[in-house]
This record gives C-alpha cells, structure tokens and sequence, in this order.
C-alpha cells in the first residue's frame, strides 16, 4: 500500500492550529452560555467519525462555545433530509449528494472537507486475471447504488468497459465466495474486512478511483445557507472545533479509538479494537494530502467540478451550483 503513509510532523500541526484554527474566535468567558447544536453522522458510531466524538470529549466544541449533540444517521435518518427539516444544525454528508441536493433547491453549504481523497475503491483477485481496468471487460462487478455507483460508472465510461453490475449488499460475501470478480469497498472499512477473510495484499488488485482523474472525497461537514447567512459565528465555531477534534485523532490514534469504542459500546455496535485503528488510520490517510495538513478542511473547487459534472453528465443533475455559494471556508478568519 502506497497511499499517503507519511507521519505528520507535528511543527505542521501546531502551525495549522495557530494559524488556521484557534484564530477563529476568542474563548468565551466564564460567564457566555454555551449554543446548543446538533450534529448529524452518516452512520452509527465508528471511526469514520472519530474527530466529532473527540472534539465532544475532549472539550474542543466546549471551548469554542458550543453546546454539541451528536445523532447517528443512516438510510432511515439521512442527514440531508434532517437538515431540510431544521431537526439538525450539522450534518456530515457526501459531496455527491450535498451537489445533487443544492441543485434540486436545498441550499446546502459546505463548511469543512474532512476527506481530501475518496475512500471508494473496486477490488479484484489477482487469481481472476484482472490486473488493469481493461481487463474488468465482460466481468460481474458488484456495486452499491445510489452515490456509490457514480464513480464506477464514470470509471467504466472512461475506459469503454462493458460490464455486468450485480446489485451489492452491505457485506463482501459475495465476492469472497466467488460471485463477482469485482466488488465495491471502501478503503477504511470493506477492503480490511477482505483483508481479515484470509487474503493478503499481494492476493489482490486495487483500483483507487483517485488515480484516475475520479476523485469525488466524501466525508464534509454541511449546514443550510440561512445558518451560514445569519450565524457565521456558530459555523465557525463549529467547523473549527471539528477540524480540531480530527487534527487530535489523527495524532493520537489510540486515545481517539477508545474514545469510539465507549460510543459503539453505548450504541450497542459490535466492535473490534483492530478494524476501528484502521479505520482512523486510513481516515488519516484519505484526509492529510501527502501527509501535510495545507489542504486538511478545505473543499478544493477542482474536486467540486470534478463531481458536479459528474453528475451533470449521469443526468442526475441539469445544472451545476455555484462554487462560491457552497463552500464556506472557515479555516482562516474572515469578516463576516
């Protein structure tokens, strides 16, 4: 494994602190009322999200004024629709559907990128002979819907394969027993589990969408334009924080996992130690260009095209929102 396996100089994590962070706002006093908010996941507790489980335990949103709730989502909770509904303040979602909601009216904002690379991945077995994406012709590839087929459709587009796509659930046991030759996973989670079924790296070919010009970095931290419009202080607060609680995570892996692990215990989630380390560790990597922490919170405008259009192309969008009115970037200090 090549991807971004460098150490964080930790010279770089007290710069981007000082100068990208704790500059944001003044502590509060003794005296000011903390802001209640609420926060949506994608998922149940997991490492996925371990920088907003930090940020709460170790007393990062406190210090910044903020009052944070955390409330696991999921396909019967889906962040966007809480946020349209005002049940939430927060929400962490995908680009590819915070771009498909804003273009069909929800003014979603973007105001954190914790992912700077996509974590969706294809695997295949070396033994089926697959070692390039032209080799994936005529073979049965298993993907999830919705935002996850994106990419791999873009992928076979790109490279004129045609292909059998299998409906894919939740697990690998399809692949692992010999029904697709393809399967879908995502890096920090499905590709490990393959991993603990008994293959080594070696055993198989890794396609990281990333790679090939298809970069679409999932994990963001969203609001609704109105709460950017009439409560920039709060965004702020709450997107430095965050930032905070994962620049914590990432340079402490162990305390930050056991912090997951109480919440997956209390949410009744089976767990282990092993498969929760690697995911920080490869949320780590998928999160810190090169190891460096420049570009950690930013949405860069090259990735939001890059999906937009997309989109644009699958029909899944007609027009393309305006960069300028999705992003808000609250990594340095501005004047609203």
């Amino acid at each position: 494994m090549t991807l971004f396996t460098k150490k964080i100089p930790i010279v770089h994590v007290i710069l981007f602190l000082a100068a990208s962070i704790t500059v944001c706002r003044a502590a509060p006093g003794e005296e000011d009322p903390l802001k209640e908010v609420s926060l949506v996941t994608l998922w149940l507790p997991q490492a996925q999200f371990a920088g907003y489980y930090v940020a709460l335990e170790k007393g990062f949103y406190k210090k910044h004024g903020l009052d944070v709730t955390i409330i696991n989502g999921g396909p019967d909770n889906p962040p966007f629709k809480l946020l349209e509904n005002g049940k939430v303040d927060f929400a962490v979602m995908w680009l590819s559907t915070a771009i498909e909601k804003r273009a069909s009216g929800i003014k979603l904002v973007n105001i954190g990128q914790v992912l700077q690379r996509s974590g969706l991945m294809l695997i295949a077995k070396r033994s089926s002979g697959i070692y390039k994406p032209k080799d994936m012709n005529h073979k049965k590839v298993g993907l999830w819907d919705a935002d996850f087929e994106i990419q791999p459709r873009a992928f076979f587009k790109k490279f004129d394969l045609n292909v059998t796509v299998i409906p894919q659930s939740y697990t690998v046991n399809l692949f692992l027993q010999g029904g697709v030759d393809v399967v879908s996973a995502m890096w920090y989670n499905e590709y490990h589990t393959i991993l603990n079924s008994g293959y080594d790296p070696e055993d198989l070919t890794t396609f990281f969408f990333y790679d090939y010009g298809l970069n679409a970095p999932e994990d963001g931290i969203y609001t609704l334009e109105d709460t950017v419009t009439n409560e920039p202080g709060t965004c702020r607060a709450f997107a430095s924080a965050s930032l905070e609680g994962w620049i914590y995570a990432f340079t402490h892996i162990d305390e930050a996992v056991a912090i997951v692990l109480n919440y997956m215990t209390a949410s009744h989630v089976p767990a282990t130690l092993r498969h929760q380390k690697w995911q920080l560790e490869r949320m780590r990597d998928l999160s810190l260009v090169d190891g460096s922490l420049k570009e950690f919170g930013r949405l860069t405008e090259a990735d939001f095209a890059g999906v937009a259009q997309g989109l644009k192309e699958t029909e899944l969008i007609k027009d393309i929102p305006q960069f300028s009115a999705f992003h808000k970037d609250y990594r340095i200090h501005d004047k609203d």
